[in-house]
């Protein structure tokens, strides 16, 4: 693989080779769309998203403690709630936006590094989950052996999910490492190979693998012993609510990566509005961690109940605490009048 050389390269907020009024009025705009939905992920998504995955790991250690066993599937969403959690936390590198994180190329390397390790490490996860719910609708003849193994199955996906953050830093570029640049968790001066790199194995090859699993579901006849499909889907809904949710945002976001690639091919910077709806793209990726976190503890069995308990103990303390207050007020009256 040839070296590139990706110094012309800029944002087109940062060329500001602007000629008419009409120009500077769609630079603006764009500059005040980015700035408000980075405003409203930071304000709502971000907090929602990190008490929800906070309460999930309590929930979580709690039932392991108490009880001493996990099954397969809590503790591969108990994975995938980290890989999220780490995902969050680096998307504060936003909070600068319209404007980018100023870093060396070497910081925003290892940010990349970091960012695609959860990033890959959610998707294969996932699918790791998919087909242990295969397993549980179809004879283990049938589906992978291996997913009978989760703790086998998510120290493989650690070591993948290494290995392509180590070949996408790689494709980063390896010049100019103590140069300061305008830096986003998937740099703007990376070779075109890291973006065709991470579409293919982060986006492509694992929605085939999703798609294959959700045809499998619906066309291959379940045992006689089996519950029906809806009865199925009722049971583990968390799994299929976020597989959907995933496809969706992150096919939005591996399209806008895709567009970049080929500006980079044909020696272009692209316009502000390109750089609007990639900046777009990147803050939908990070919505998706936050609502997926939101859904597993809304929707998974384990979380819901223990949110349910919760909530009740609460009614119950308030429903306590105002019986005792009403005869206190009652004798208080009576005492008065006499």
């Amino acid at each position: 693989m040839t070296s590139h050389n990706m110094t012309w390269i800029s944002y087109p907020s940062k060329s500001l080779s602007f000629i008419s009024p009409e120009e500077i009025e769609a630079f603006i705009a764009s500059q005040n769309i980015i700035s408000r939905l980075m405003h409203c992920y930071i304000a709502f998504f971000v907090p929602t998203g990190l008490i929800a995955g906070i309460c999930i790991l309590i929930i979580f250690i709690k039932n392991y403690l108490q009880y001493r066993v996990i099954e397969n599937l809590d503790l591969l969403l108990l994975h995938f709630t980290i890989s999220n959690i780490v995902m969050i936390f680096l998307s504060f590198t936003v909070i600068t936006r319209p404007d980018y994180l100023e870093a060396t190329h070497l910081t925003c390397n290892i940010l990349s590094f970091f960012f695609n390790f959860s990033y890959f490490n959610s998707q294969y996860v996932l699918i790791l989950m998919l087909l242990i719910l295969l397993l549980k609708r179809f004879p283990p003849r049938t589906a992978l052996r291996a997913t009978q193994r989760p703790i086998l199955c998510v120290g493989f996906v650690l070591i993948y999910a290494f290995c392509l953050s180590l070949t996408e830093a790689l494709l980063v570029g390896t010049d100019n490492y103590l140069l300061e640049t305008a830096c986003q968790l998937d740099p703007l001066f990376a070779w075109p190979e890291y973006e065709i790199i991470k579409f293919t194995f982060g986006f492509g090859i694992t929605s085939f693998l999703q798609i294959l699993c959700f045809t499998t579901l619906f066309a291959k006849a379940a045992p006689a012993e089996a519950p029906a499909l809806q009865q199925h889907f009722r049971t583990y809904p968390a799994a299929y609510i976020i597989s959907i949710s995933i496809f969706i945002c992150r096919l939005f976001y591996n399209i806008m990566i895709l567009f970049r690639t080929t500006f980079k091919l044909q020696k272009s910077i692209g316009t502000p509005k390109n750089e609007l709806v990639m900046n777009i793209a990147e803050i939908v990726l990070f919505c998706e961690s936050c609502a997926s976190l939101v859904f597993i503890l809304c929707f998974h069995k384990p979380c819901k109940d223990e949110i349910l308990k919760v909530i009740q103990n609460c009614r119950r303390e308030n429903t306590a605490n105002n019986h005792l207050e009403i005869p206190a007020t009652t004798t208080t009256h009576e005492s008065g009048s006499q």
